[in-house]
């Protein structure tokens, strides 16, 4: 029995590391100076085009905070400001804000059912493929995959990074590179459809 007790705690105790190595207490200390563009919890930034970053899933957040520390993708706005951080807090922060809740906002009523179309059936005439097929029929993303959760995010940020891949300017990883092929394909009335759809998905 006692053999028994110890392979499930010690199951459970793999499955929470190899889920994220993250402390969300940790992180929680050390993202006041993220509040300042994404507000408290990271879940209200201060201007839409700026990425909520609750629930995001821990291996994206991570992933993207590495990126930005190293130089691989550049944000001015965060020039310098994860200079300090060591590898654990990067993880400490992605298992913060992955740990607080989206705030789900409002499509455009007029977008909707274009944007529904492609998020669930992509366009075959110009080989889109489905937004879903990577971040879940509910927006929810693919935490294994590193695929972010897309429902709640704002429309603006959408906007802003597809046609940041449709132009090869977030480029680099293997994601980034399924995203430029994706992005390439979509119109400027679709990127704002997609994008509107997916803001109030939940």
């Amino acid at each position: 029995m006692k053999r028994l007790i110890a392979g499930v705690v010690l199951g459970v105790s793999l499955t929470a590391v190899a889920h994220g190595a993250g402390d969300p207490a940790a992180g929680e200390q050390n993202a006041a100076v993220c509040a300042g563009c994404h507000g408290q919890g990271g879940g209200k930034p201060v201007m839409a085009i700026y990425p909520k970053l609750t629930g995001l899933g821990e291996k994206y957040l991570y992933n993207q905070l590495v990126e930005i520390k190293a130089g691989d993708r550049a944000i001015p706005e965060m020039t310098g400001l994860l200079d300090a951080m060591s590898d654990q807090d990067l993880q400490d922060l992605a298992a913060y804000f992955n740990s607080n809740d989206m705030v789900v906002g409002q499509a455009d009523p007029d977008l909707v059912d274009q944007g529904k179309a492609l998020y669930r059936g992509g366009n075959m005439a110009s080989g889109v493929p489905a937004c879903a097929g990577c971040h879940n029929p509910k927006g929810i993303g693919n935490e294994p995959a590193g695929y972010p959760a897309l429902g709640g995010q704002t429309a603006e940020y959408v906007v802003k990074q597809l046609k940041a891949y449709r132009a090869g300017e977030r480029a680099g990883t293997s994601n980034a590179n399924i995203m430029m092929d994706v992005a390439s394909k979509l119109t400027d009335a679709e990127i704002d459809a997609v994008a509107s759809y997916v803001s109030g998905l939940n």
